[in-house]
């Protein structure tokens, strides 16, 4: 056989196996996961007003909506079991972009809170009338309420992760303060009582989520804005289960 006619061959075989080669989620060289089938479509109500499951976006991201649980400032569930953390539509793009910043540097995103019924916010300020630790509700929505805000932390394969910073087979970063932390430590670009190694991993979040147009809120390391956040509008009170 001659050698143009070998490396014919060659390439006639490698076009037929080419289609065969995928990427794997989360391999070497995959710049993102595949999105998964398996994440059902949200309920009517909530599609109406424009919201949809973060995960459909980020497949690998971490879902620990802290709401639905008692690990809170509340201390009570406000979320019912199964719920979901849903988003305006028009921030997966955006996270879908910081998800992937973060996704280079080994680090994953963590949700904490997203869409926020009008309902709950107003049971949260009943429980805790303080607006300087929760927004007082009007006759809008808006930021959380509206999907526009999310609270986000970043998971990383760390050794030694201590039990309870452990999330899935990853660990949560460590940024300085917990969730929800009223002390001037969680502002987002606090110095004072904040190791060097925090600030940077904040300022590597902070960056990630800016690619993505989302702005931090300086109050809170783990808050953050999409346009339009601050915009009221009309109340939106859709279950997050759907």
């Amino acid at each position: 056989m001659t050698t143009r006619r070998f490396a014919a061959v060659v390439a006639t075989v490698l076009g037929i196996l080419a289609p065969l080669v995928v990427a794997i989620p989360g391999g070497a060289g995959s710049a993102e996961p595949r999105s998964s089938s398996a994440i059902p479509p949200v309920s009517a109500a909530a599609r109406a007003v424009g919201l949809a499951d973060v995960r459909t976006a980020l497949p690998d991201a971490h879902i620990d909506l802290r709401y639905a649980t008692r690990n809170n400032f509340v201390g009570v569930a406000l979320y019912p079991p199964g719920a979901r953390c849903l988003v305006h539509e028009s921030l997966l793009r955006g996270l879908r972009t910081a998800g992937q910043v973060l996704r280079r540097a080994g680090e994953t995103l963590v949700f904490w809170d997203c869409y926020r019924p009008h309902s709950v916010q107003q049971e949260m300020f009943e429980k805790v009338p303080d607006p300087a630790w929760v927004a007082a509700p009007g006759p809008y929505s808006r930021s959380h309420e509206s999907g526009r805000s999310v609270d986000v932390a970043v998971a990383a394969r760390v050794p030694g992760c201590p039990p309870r910073r452990q999330i899935g087979a990853q660990c949560l970063v460590d940024m300085g303060t917990g969730f929800d932390d009223f002390t001037p430590r969680a502002n987002a670009f606090a110095t004072e009582g904040v190791s060097v190694t925090v600030q940077r991993a904040r300022a590597r979040l902070r960056a990630a989520m800016g690619a993505g147009g989302l702005s931090a809120y300086s109050g809170e390391w783990w808050h953050f804005d999409a346009d339009g956040a601050d915009v009221r509008r009309p109340v939106i009170d859709v279950p997050v289960t759907g």
